[in-house]
């Protein structure tokens, strides 16, 4: 147990080292990014800094993976350097003994990923999105003049701006008929969200469409039955990653249920479960790193594991823009990296051990 709790602390402390090397390098492009903006509308080098801050927590998120085999290396590398690793094995631990610590801080890893993806991350970015759209002077929650579009079966919906939680301004509704011939089209001046069900359209302009004419009647106000409620036009002005798991699941069911492509908030649901099982995949590899011969030196490790981890990071991007755009089963091309890399961390381990 004594030996247990040393080498926790150990993988604990190499654990933040690597979090104070890769937290601030990935922080500083972040910020090198925001700086070109500086000057524009309001936005100061103060908002940068601000900006950068509250993405931290999706940042640490994003490389917890690498953190984990980082920090693993760094802390087993230096009990092989001063031979404890050779000290335990003598006094009897088995190599799988020496690596459950490393095993259950990394449990203890995902569970913290866990919590900062559920109610830490998504809050704190979406709010800087919103805060640097504001200084810039943007309306980066439609996009300029491109507003919200949206539809089911048989209407399309155009939302140009959102003035507040419970009133959206320059409303187009598009009816269509069973044959995808437009039926009418509804302008109307703002749209006041009554409940999740019914909006009260204001200063509305109908035009109907039939065979022979087009008929056009006004009118102050009409109830309208939506079918999107108010937190689903909350989510489309959303980056997908900037969700949260539970957000995710409950968006995805509503575009496929509309009949929308929803193949990127399912990616995005998905690498966030892709992500924890490659921490769990680089935790697994770290453990060979060391196991094997120390002769090279904890140093040439450390690059070799950087240089595995880059490797790793491009290669997930890449599987993921590219089966995104040839349209592959979103679940395939997110697991694929992490499955594939504990496949090999296992191989390697039965070949150490």
């Amino acid at each position: 147990m004594i030996l247990y709790r040393y080498i926790s602390y150990q993988v604990i402390t190499g654990f933040i080292i690597a979090t104070a090397v890769l937290l601030p390098l990935f922080s500083f492009f972040d910020l090198l990014d925001q700086l070109d903006d500086v000057g524009k509308g309001t936005y100061r080098v103060s908002d940068a800094f601000f900006y950068t801050a509250m993405l931290l927590p999706r940042r640490f998120i994003q490389i917890a993976p690498f953190i984990a085999l980082i920090g693993t290396v760094i802390a087993l590398g230096k009990l092989a350097v001063h031979s404890e690793l050779i000290a335990m094995r003598v006094a009897g631990l088995s190599p799988l003994r020496i690596s459950l610590a490393p095993l259950s801080i990394g449990i203890v890893l995902l569970l913290g990923v866990a919590i900062l993806e559920q109610f830490v991350a998504p809050q704190l970015q979406q709010k800087a999105i919103t805060y640097r759209a504001n200084a810039l002077e943007l309306t980066v929650e439609l996009g300029r003049n491109l507003g919200i579009w949206t539809r089911n079966e048989h209407s399309i919906l155009r939302i140009g701006q959102i003035v507040h939680n419970t009133r959206a301004a320059d409303i187009e509704l598009l009816q269509l008929d069973p044959d995808g011939f437009l039926q009418s089209h509804t302008l109307a001046q703002y749209a006041d969200i009554i409940d999740d069900e019914v909006w009260q359209l204001s200063n509305i302009t109908i035009r109907t469409f039939t065979d022979d004419q087009i008929t056009v009647a006004r009118a102050e106000a009409i109830n309208w039955n939506s079918f999107v409620k108010p937190d689903d036009i909350a989510t489309l002005t959303k980056p997908p990653e900037s969700l949260s798991p539970v957000e995710l699941a409950r968006h995805v069911e509503f575009l496929r249920s509309t009949g929308q492509d929803a193949d990127s908030y399912a990616l995005a649901l998905w690498r966030k479960i892709g992500s924890a099982l490659m921490t769990i995949a680089m935790l697994l590899l770290s453990i060979p790193f060391v196991f094997g011969s120390i002769r090279t030196g904890l140093s040439n490790k450390l690059v070799l594991a950087t240089l595995i981890g880059i490797a790793v990071y491009l290669l997930d991007q890449i599987i993921a823009n590219t089966g995104l755009i040839l349209r592959i089963n979103t679940t395939v091309i997110a697991l694929i990296p992490s499955v594939v890399m504990i496949l090999i961390a296992s191989f390697w381990l039965r070949r150490t051990f």
